[in-house]
């Protein structure tokens, strides 16, 4: 892929080295836990007076008082290159270009919709990460939280997906980036809404097999970008197709299972079989269009 000229994103928040610690969000409930023996205590009061005062008066002052003591809050120190190593910053460019040019592809389909698209921002950490959707760490792989709209990755993963599950390739790792934001797409579209309401009340099942149909249709997603820069900005080398196929098929729910040693159990599935995930996101790189992305009619 050629990328090393491409635009980098100004939507790339870089966590990497920080210590997840406590959102002001994850302290409340420890701040509850206490709050009873406070009250009951004249000093206990006097604190809990006192710690008002200053968080209504930091706030005031544009000063984040919760995250000043507790941590992994909203804002983030940028880093300073020379923290990593000449790869390990290559690869953060990388995916912030791999990110801008995202932002091309579905800026132009929403315009065509008469649509405006909202960027997402892509989260850089190391380890475990603090997100609207809770705590996470690196062994969940790359995620979207729609709480906050952001994609969260912890670059050790793309270790893992050449020296683990035999997937290299920069177009590989493009595909997955690509992937998590098709599920930001689904959430400015709606459609993630509509699933998660789908799923209310259903089976374990019957939430997988929701599941898997959302996965595939952000596979096909993926495609759709893939197919805009193969073929409106010819970034792709000979080969890269066949790269981000090998990644479908690497993290595909039957491969996973057998290797982990298990046994396959389709209704377990919550992403797709390496063969659905393949065909879905050809589906897209063949055709470029969102409409043929419609998992959740079509036969997967």
């Amino acid at each position: 892929m050629r990328w090393e000229d491409g635009k980098r994103s100004e939507n790339v928040e870089d966590r990497r080295g920080q210590s997840a610690g406590y959102s002001a969000a994850g302290a409340a409930p420890l701040l509850l836990r206490f709050l009873p023996a406070m009250i009951r205590s004249k000093t206990g009061r006097v604190i809990l007076v006192v710690g008002v005062l200053a968080i209504f008066g930091g706030k005031l002052m544009g000063i984040d008082v919760l995250s000043m003591f507790f941590g992994g809050g909203g804002s983030t120190t940028a880093h300073q290159s020379e923290e990593f190593s000449a790869q390990e910053q290559q690869l953060a460019d990388f995916v912030s270009v791999v990110l801008a040019d995202t932002e091309v592809t579905w800026q132009q389909i929403f315009r065509q919709q008469g649509a405006n698209y909202k960027e997402p921002t892509l989260v850089l950490f190391t380890g475990r990460v603090n997100s609207a959707c809770g705590m996470a760490s690196a062994a969940v792989g790359p995620f979207y939280c729609p709480g906050d709209q952001k994609l969260y990755i912890d670059l050790s993963f793309f270790h893992d997906l050449k020296a683990r599950h035999g997937a290299p390739g920069d177009f590989a790792q493009a595909y997955v980036v690509a992937h998590e934001v098709g599920h930001h797409v689904q959430t400015l579209l709606g459609i993630s809404q509509q699933v998660q309401q789908a799923g209310r009340g259903k089976s374990k099942a019957a939430v997988n097999a929701l599941s898997v149909r959302q996965e595939l249709q952000a596979d096909c997603f993926a495609g759709v970008w893939g197919h805009a820069d193969n073929t409106q900005r010819q970034l792709l080398d000979p080969g890269d197709l066949e790269e981000a196929l090998r990644a479908a098929t690497a993290i595909g729910d039957d491969r996973l299972q057998r290797e982990s040693g298990g046994r396959v159990v389709p209704d377990s599935f919550t992403h797709g079989s390496s063969q659905q995930r393949v065909t879905w996101f050809r589906r897209g790189f063949d055709s470029g269009r969102l409409e043929d992305c419609d998992t959740f009619s079509s036969n997967i």
